[in-house]
């Protein structure tokens, strides 16, 4: 089957040649993939609105040679309750890098799906950003398999322990540091 949809988060962009976006996406049934959006960044793309960072879409894809490519995008769920406030999407952007550097390409993992939902849902809500982001750090890592690591080392801070995986610095925590 060359199309399919799927249900998906958009974490990460970068600009491709004149008018095309790379986007990362986990997605619910597929995992962590790379999607090439061509002509999104023409001021008349009608897709344009629905793959912003942060939001929550159902995409049809048309399997490509390198990249799925992006024909229809639809979105469930924007979370504008974020995107009003810097900070929140410090935050909320931190959690993308977290699923971004620690999930790997094209292996189906729902439960970090829907723990990113989750969390992005919350913060939208209003609720306590510093327990909901010390609770996704936590159970990423167990998702994930690094729970048993993380009790062995004792670890209270679990960003020092993630830094020590992914073998560089968070960039996010470091920019927003400064905004605040």
């Amino acid at each position: 089957m060359r199309n399919f949809k799927t249900e998906g988060i958009i974490i990460k962009r970068r600009n491709f040649k004149d008018s095309d976006r790379v986007l990362t996406v986990l997605t619910k049934t597929h995992g962590k993939i790379y999607v090439k959006a061509t002509g999104v960044r023409k001021i008349n793309s009608r897709r344009a609105g629905h793959i912003e960072l942060l939001n929550h879409s159902i995409l049809s894809l048309y399997k490509g040679n390198a990249f799925p490519i992006l024909t229809e995008a639809t979105t469930i769920n924007n979370f504008s309750g974020i995107k009003s406030s810097l900070a929140d999407i410090g935050l909320s952007l931190h959690l993308c890098e977290l699923v971004d550097g620690l999930c790997p390409e094209n292996q189906e993992n729902t439960r970090v799906f829907m723990l990113l939902k989750d969390a992005l849902s919350r913060m939208a809500e209003g609720v306590d950003n510093a327990s909901i982001i010390n609770e996704f750090e936590t159970q990423i890592l167990s998702i994930l398999g690094y729970s048993s690591d993380l009790k062995q080392a004792y670890v209270v801070d679990t960003q020092d322990f993630i830094e020590n995986i992914l073998e560089r610095k968070l960039k996010t925590q470091r920019i927003f540091a400064k905004l605040q």
